[in-house]
């Protein structure tokens, strides 16, 4: 491993400053007091339509593994255009994956599925209290219904040592050898919309038009005297498109996963710390130095993120996302009277026109304690004072602090409750 490999970006960096203030303090583990992970009553969204489709009151199409999962996705609100493919080894079905046969996931806000041609479907759903829920499945062969199980095994990775073991998402970049193992890897455990692309899509097929020059996808690596050498493989080229239900793995879906997951991985992160700090300050009655300290640094890294400060910039040209994926992720917009909103796509120099998350509205923000949602949402107000403006946040224009302003304000109600 290079040297390279150990590097963080001041951009990336300052998006986690708030681990620092609790890194002399050992926190309880997800499963333990005061998380108790595994026996919470959970209140994910496929949790909550689970039992109808074990028990066969919402019917699912098992004529084929394709019309299945078209039918999970549907019962789920997940568009197949949010489809994104990967063939490295980087999941518990690694045995079947391949650039041969590579793995698809879909995602909403809320709900991340992952499926193998001639596997699993793996489901991970958020739950506002303790993050990421994680089932795995079998596809019928026959109209009876699937047997879905609470997965343990997932938590091995997904609530790792190595992301703070609290049960959060992963998305990896690798290059995958020529027997599936990884050759080289990207980015460690870093997530979210700050990372460079050159340290990007490593072990994902890419689709569609984006211009960026240097990235990791569509390659396999071979070691040789003379280094790591890489082989291009086209999408479509060594699998076929038809058995998956649509054809791309396309760059904006890419773009607006990574940064869903680092979203949520730091919202869940900081869910965590502050249940656990509050819970250790409640025999005192009152509040810690340590824990408002901590408070206050997860609420400026969160707004950081929410307000994309160390948004990776796109390429000169901009990007051309899935004109199917772009109306599929449109017809959640929560517009103001104005009709203007979160999801309102720049795709020429940055993803979004309006440069505030539309993760304010999923389940791992709503989630967040009472005590540290409030500095967030406070912070948010300061860094969009046009008034007295935040040297942090002067690349926002007034114009578009008030346009963010406006949307909170009327499509967020704890933004007026404050």
């Amino acid at each position: 491993m290079t040297t390279r490999h150990f590097i963080i970006l001041a951009t990336v960096s300052s998006l986690l400053t708030f681990q620092s203030a609790t890194s002399q303090t050992k926190l309880p583990r997800f499963s333990e007091p005061p998380h108790n992970y595994w026996e919470r009553t959970v209140r994910d969204p496929f949790t909550a339509i689970k039992a109808d489709l074990a028990s066969g009151r919402h019917k699912l199409d098992t004529t084929s593994e394709k019309a299945f999962v078209a039918d999970v996705l549907k019962a789920l609100d997940i568009p197949v255009s949010s489809q994104i493919l990967v063939f490295s080894t980087t999941s518990l079905q690694l045995r079947i994956i391949n650039y041969r046969n590579p793995r698809a996931l879909y995602f909403n806000e809320d709900v991340y599925v992952g499926w193998v041609p001639g596997g699993k479907i793996e489901v991970i759903s958020i739950d506002p209290d303790i993050g990421g829920i994680f089932h795995i499945f079998d596809i019928p062969s026959t109209p009876r219904p699937p047997s879905i199980d609470r997965s343990m095994r997932c938590t091995n990775c997904h609530a790792g040592s190595d992301v703070g073991r609290v049960p959060v998402l992963l998305a990896k970049s690798v290059i995958p050898g020529p027997n599936a193992g990884s050759l080289d890897a990207y980015r460690i455990e870093e997530t979210g919309h700050g990372i460079p692309f050159s340290e990007r899509f490593g072990g994902w097929y890419l689709t569609g038009q984006h211009n960026i020059s240097r990235h990791w996808a569509n390659l396999t690596g071979e070691l040789s005297p003379a280094g790591l050498k890489t082989t291009r493989v086209e999408p479509g080229q060594h699998f076929d498109w038809n058995r998956y239900p649509v054809k791309t793995s396309d760059i904006l879906p890419h773009l607006l996963h990574e940064h869903q997951v680092g979203f949520v991985n730091r919202a869940i992160a900081a869910t965590y710390r502050t249940r656990a700090l509050l819970n250790k300050d409640s025999a005192a009655g009152t509040l810690s130095q340590a824990t408002l300290k901590t408070l206050d640094a997860d609420a400026d890294a969160l707004t950081r993120y929410i307000l994309f400060a160390d948004e990776a910039p796109l390429p000169n040209t901009g990007i051309k996302g899935d004109p199917a994926y772009i109306r599929d992720f449109l017809q959640k917009r929560r517009s103001t009277n104005a009709g203007i909103s979160l999801r309102d796509l720049n795709l020429k120099t940055r993803l979004f026109e309006n440069r505030c998350s539309y993760m304010v509205y999923n389940l791992a923000f709503t989630g967040l304690p009472k005590e540290l949602k409030t500095r967030v949402l406070k912070r948010i107000g300061l860094a969009l004072d046009t008034t007295t403006p935040d040297p942090d946040f002067a690349y926002l224009p007034p114009s578009e602090k008030e346009a963010i302003k406006k949307i909170l304000w009327e499509t967020l109600p704890e933004v007026r409750d404050l």
